[in-house]
């Protein structure tokens, strides 16, 4: 790992605000780092209130979008609520139309079959539309590049609004309605939504319109709060806002479907990093083992009898996604060191028949062994299609549209994309990936960085400092947990590996002076032979609480130790 300390912000900004705030410099240290400066600014980074989130009108046609749905309703057309198959996309459709089934019947939803559609708007799903006599389609977490499916459903008489986050193309679709902060002509203050986020500030107007506050709206944030999570938007802003509200649903009264999975999981007091690891894999396990539609069932049910049964389903969908994507990881590792590519700048790797529900988590993988820009395709129909993942500090995104030549269709953000060629470019587009990575990265973003807000003496780890950094949550992109590093610590004799293979790593830690503070260290057993010898190391870590035998106890969760 590189260690890289973060710079320290402006002295006089911290003693200001350290003074302002009546907490330690440490505090205020945190703070500014994350653009927090003023009094106010702290009060509603710590006090998230519903009333930062911004009016909804703000966003480029949103007037456009509410005024097509109220015609619709006023004339009783029929309404497809359509998104992508992922988390993000089945939280939007579930949002969405349980929010227009409570005044309106005629609304279905629809989500396109990984397999047989492939991602965003599909002419298959604007087909089942015109048979079934729907004339407005509601598009989220897609749509923004669906230029020639939105000429082709305006020739069967169906108008479009398009809800999306991704980086639209030159040219943008001929729809009704195209709500997308990232549209270049769209002035909304806050660029970082994910789709639900986007849905969320359409049902917003909708509501408005209907003289009701964002108060009635806070029982659809547990939706929002997990896209977010989900999507790995940045938890800042009105994301943070939303999140802060979603995960209070979630914990205190999670709609029926959310109820059933969380049964499963047997977990209390969720945070965001739980909906991610916990919640999400689930309703993502639908939509890349069987149908994403089943997802949405499961997010719209309102009988609990009906909805454990859901769950009881995705909950096996996502078992059989586990043990595939252990399979697939280990044969495209497999792979990768039987042709001697693991020097490479780039990680590509192909099987005709690996799941295709399964190789965006398979390339987050090899990302995890290799730490390189990632690319793992499987065959699709008469095509190929990859899931790509990068590393942090390149853009993935960039990457494939410098190879574009080779490219049937692609699109997504930064650090994930997808994409789809014909087979007899695969090679062509393999080595000019490499040569396009290796020509632009910055080979010091091939190591793992582990980023440290600040420098830090045991003696500061106090119940007070835990209970101002636990009210820093929920965390993710732009407002991460808080890392430290400390220097010349001692094991005090009590250390030793732990868990299968001893793979983790126990300790009990002290520096000069200091009362000794429990430590653990996942995956940090093999530093063991590093330590015993009383030998002083320095340590990266983040600070938790153990609970053992109701007593609760600060430690110290190791990252990394030198």
């Amino acid at each position: 790992m590189r260690w890289t300390l973060k710079p320290t912000p402006d002295p006089e900004t911290i003693e200001r605000l350290s003074n302002d705030l009546k907490v330690e410099p440490l505090v205020a240290h945190l703070l500014a780092q994350r653009g927090i400066t003023t009094y106010n600014e702290a009060k509603a980074f710590f006090r998230p209130e519903l009333s930062h989130i911004h009016n909804p009108f703000l966003m480029k046609d949103m007037e456009k979008a509410v005024e097509r749905i109220e015609t619709a309703m006023d004339n009783n057309e029929n309404i497809l609520v359509y998104g992508d198959y992922d988390v993000d996309g089945t939280t939007s459709v579930a949002l969405v139309a349980s929010y227009l089934l409570e005044s309106y019947t005629n609304v279905a939803t629809y989500i396109p079959d990984r397999y047989s559609e492939g991602y965003g708007v599909s002419i298959e799903g604007i087909d089942f539309a015109s048979d079934n006599e729907f004339s407005l389609i509601i598009a989220l977490d897609c749509g923004v590049k669906a230029v020639d499916q939105v000429v082709y459903a305006t020739g069967k008489g169906i108008d479009f609004i398009i809800c999306d986050h991704h980086r639209p193309g030159e040219v943008l679709p001929e729809a009704v309605a195209i709500l997308d902060p990232k549209r270049e002509d769209c002035e909304y203050p806050y660029k970082e939504l994910c789709g639900c986020g986007v849905g969320f500030k359409l049902i917003q107007a909708l509501a408005s319109k209907q003289g009701l506050g964002i108060e009635t709206l806070v029982p659809y944030l547990d939706l929002v709060a997990t896209a977010i999570g989900a999507d790995i938007v940045p938890i800042t802003g009105e994301n943070r806002v939303l999140a802060y509200y979603g995960l209070q649903v979630i914990n205190q009264n999670p709609r029926i479907g959310f109820k059933a999975i969380i049964e499963h999981v047997k977990k209390k007091n969720l945070t965001i990093t739980d909906v991610v690891f916990i919640i999400a894999p689930r309703i993502n396990a639908a939509g890349r083992m069987k149908h994403g539609q089943h997802a949405v069932n499961l997010l719209m049910e309102s009988d609990l009898g009906t909805a454990q049964a859901f769950a009881q389903e995705i909950e096996q969908y996502n078992a059989d996604r586990k043990s595939m994507d252990k399979l697939i990881t280990e044969e495209a590792l497999a792979q990768i060191q039987e042709k001697g590519e693991e020097d490479r700048f780039t990680s590509v790797v192909y099987k005709e028949n690996w799941h295709k529900g399964v190789i965006g988590i398979v390339a987050s993988r090899l990302t995890e062994t290799y730490y390189r820009p990632t690319l793992v395709f499987t065959k699709s129909g008469d095509k190929l299609a990859a899931s790509a993942r990068s590393v942090k500090g390149f853009d993935v995104y960039n990457a494939l549209e410098a190879c574009s030549d080779h490219l049937e269709q692609f699109g997504g953000h930064k650090y994930a994309a997808g994409l789809t060629l014909l087979e007899d470019q695969y090679e062509a587009f393999k080595e000019q990936f490499e040569q396009v990575v290796a020509s632009s990265i910055n080979p010091s973003l091939l190591t793992p960085e582990i980023s440290i807000d600040a420098p830090m003496k045991l003696e500061q780890i106090n119940p007070k400092l835990m209970r101002i950094l636990k009210q820093f949550a929920p965390f993710g992109p732009g407002n991460m947990t808080p890392i430290f590093m400390s220097e010349k610590l001692k094991d005090t004799g009590y250390g030793r590996g732990v868990g299968e293979g001893e793979k983790h790593l126990k300790l009990s830690i002290a520096q000069r002076g200091v009362k000794p503070i429990g430590a653990i260290g996942f995956n940090l057993g093999p530093k063991w032979d590093k330590i015993k010898a009383q030998n002083t190391f320095d340590a990266v870590f983040s600070l938790d609480e153990n609970e053992w035998n109701g007593q609760i106890n600060l430690q110290l969760k190791l990252r990394d130790i030198k």
